[in-house]
C-alpha cells in the first residue's frame, strides 16, 4: 500500500494493491500497519457508514465539534467520488484551503482525515458507494456542516448534472459565517 501526505496537515490518500485475475479483483482498502507508519497512530473504528448517491449527489462539508471530533478513513467500492477534504479549523495555516482526490472501484484509493477537517464528496456515476470507517460514533448534537457551495471556497464540483444536496446541506452556513458564529473547530499543532 502506498500512501502520502496531503498539504493539509491531517489528510492523507492511501492506494492498495489491486489484485486482478479471471475471477475478479482483491483489493483490501485498509490495512493497519501501512496506516500506522503514515499517520503515526492506529485507526480506531467506532462506527462504519455505507452511502450509496445518485450521480450529481453532493454530501458535505461535513464535521464533528472537537472534541471529541471524528476523524473518516472513506473509500469507494463501486462507482466513483470526487472526494474533498476542506481545512475548517480556525488558525491553520491552511485554514480555507482544499484539497480534491477522485475515489473509486478502479483506483481502489482511499482518503483519511483527522478530527476538525471537512469532509464531503460528489457522485460521478449512478449508485456509487462510499464505506467509511469513523473513529467515534455519530452525535446528532456534535454534527457541522458548511456550505459546499460557498462562492468563496471554489471547490471542484462538477456542473453537469447540477448539484444535488440534502435540505440540511442546501441551508448550510458559508465557512466565513460559520466562522463568525463560532462553529468551527479550532486548529491544534
Amino acid at each position: 500500500m502506498r500512501s502520502r501526505a496531503l498539504s493539509i496537515t491531517g489528510a492523507w490518500v492511501f492506494e492498495p494493491d489491486r489484485f486482478d485475475d479471471p475471477r475478479g479483483v482483491f483489493v483490501a482498502p485498509y490495512q493497519q500497519q501501512p496506516f500506522v507508519a503514515a499517520t503515526g497512530a492506529p485507526l480506531r473504528v467506532a462506527q462504519v457508514n455505507h452511502s450509496v448517491s445518485r450521480r450529481g449527489v453532493v454530501r458535505g462539508m461535513h464535521f464533528s465539534d472537537v472534541p471529541p471530533g471524528q476523524a473518516k478513513y472513506v473509500y469507494c467500492p463501486h462507482g466513483s467520488v470526487l472526494d474533498v477534504v476542506l481545512d475548517v479549523r480556525v488558525g491553520s495555516p491552511t485554514f480555507g484551503r482544499w484539497e480534491a482526490v477522485e475515489l473509486g472501484s478502479e483506483s481502489c484509493r482511499a482518503l483519511y482525515l483527522t478530527e476538525g477537517l471537512g469532509h464531503g464528496f460528489a457522485a460521478l456515476r449512478e449508485g456509487t458507494v462510499v464505506g467509511y470507517l469513523c473513529s467515534t460514533p455519530y452525535a446528532p448534537a456534535r454534527e457541522r456542516t458548511v456550505s459546499a457551495l460557498d462562492p468563496a471556497l471554489g471547490l471542484p464540483w462538477p456542473d453537469d448534472p447540477a448539484p444535488i444536496l440534502s435540505d440540511r446541506d442546501a441551508a448550510a452556513p458559508t465557512l466565513a459565517e460559520a466562522a463568525a458564529a463560532g462553529l468551527l473547530p479550532t486548529y491544534r499543532p
